[in-house]
C-alpha cells in the first residue's frame, strides 16, 4: 500500500474512534424515559432576597429593542447589592461576562433539564465556581446593572431555559418563570 493511502486509513479509522473516546468524560444524562418524559420546572424560590411574589410583575412577553424582540424573562427589581440567591438546588453551570447581561450565572437544576439565568449582576458571592454544587436559597451574587441594563435601575433579569438532551444552555427553550415563583403554576395530575 503507497504510504499516502496508510495515513489515509489510519486518519479515518481515527476519526471513527475519536467521537467515543471525547464523549467519555460527559457527565452522565438522565435515562431516555425521564427526557422524554413531558416536565414542568419545580416551584421556585425567589431569587432576590426580600423581594415578595405579590409584588412580581410579569415582564416575560415585554417588547425589547424597539420590538424587534421580546424579553423571554422577568425584571425583579432591587437596590444594587441585594443578595440574589439560588432558586433550586443545583450546580453552577457558566459563570459568563456578556455585553446583553453583563455579569450572569447558569446554574442547572438537579435533574439537568433546566437552566436557570440571573443576569445584570453586580458581582459573585465569594467562591463562587463553574462546577459547584449549590443549594436552594444560597448567596450567588448581588443584584447590579451590568450589560445592557440601566444604571438607575438596578435589577435581577431571572429566566428559566428546558434543555434538550445535549442540554446546551445557549439554545434552551425560554420558559415563563413568572408562575414558578408566583406560586400559581399548577402541576397537570398524572393520568
Amino acid at each position: 500500500m503507497p504510504e499516502h493511502r496508510w495515513r489515509l486509513a489510519w486518519l479515518a479509522g481515527a476519526v471513527l474512534v475519536l467521537p467515543a473516546w471525547s464523549t467519555a468524560a460527559a457527565p452522565p444524562l438522565p435515562p431516555a424515559h425521564v427526557l422524554a418524559a413531558p416536565v414542568e420546572p419545580p416551584a421556585l424560590d425567589m431569587p432576590v432576597q426580600g423581594l415578595l411574589a405579590e409584588s412580581l410583575r410579569d415582564t416575560y412577553a415585554d417588547q425589547r429593542s424597539g420590538g424587534a424582540r421580546v424579553h423571554e424573562a422577568l425584571d425583579l427589581m432591587a437596590p444594587r447589592g441585594t443578595p440574589v440567591l439560588a432558586v433550586d438546588d443545583g450546580v453552577i453551570t457558566k459563570l459568563f461576562l456578556s455585553q446583553p447581561g453583563g455579569i450572569t450565572i447558569y446554574q442547572f437544576d438537579p435533574s439537568r433539564r433546566f437552566a436557570y439565568y440571573y443576569a445584570h449582576l453586580d458581582g459573585y458571592a465569594a467562591g463562587l465556581a463553574q462546577g459547584q454544587a449549590v443549594r436552594r436559597g444560597q448567596l450567588l451574587g448581588y443584584v447590579g446593572s451590568t450589560g445592557n441594563a440601566n444604571p438607575a435601575a438596578p435589577h435581577l433579569h431571572f429566566g428559566i431555559f428546558r434543555l434538550d438532551a445535549e442540554q446546551r444552555w445557549w439554545t434552551g427553550v425560554p420558559i415563563n418563570p413568572f408562575p414558578y415563583l408566583r406560586g400559581t403554576h399548577k402541576t397537570p395530575a398524572a393520568p
